[in-house]
């Protein structure tokens, strides 16, 4: 649930950049959806440091 609140967050806000960026002419989707995939990548990150550091805390104690 955590992860599709800040993904959309996100997407809003990418969204948003992208509108302020491309002025009056068109869209930047480029901007908007490079930001987007740089906050799949960071949540992706976190993601797998929090379950490598679970499966460390749980190797470590066998």
């Amino acid at each position: 649930m955590r992860i599709a609140l800040t993904l959309l967050f996100f997407g809003v806000l990418s969204l948003f950049v992208g509108a302020l960026v491309s002025g009056e002419d068109y869209f930047d989707w480029g901007v908007a959806g490079g930001l987007f995939a740089l906050a799949v990548a960071g949540e992706g990150v976190r993601f797998w440091l929090k379950r490598s550091r679970a499966k460390k805390r749980q190797s470590s104690g066998i």
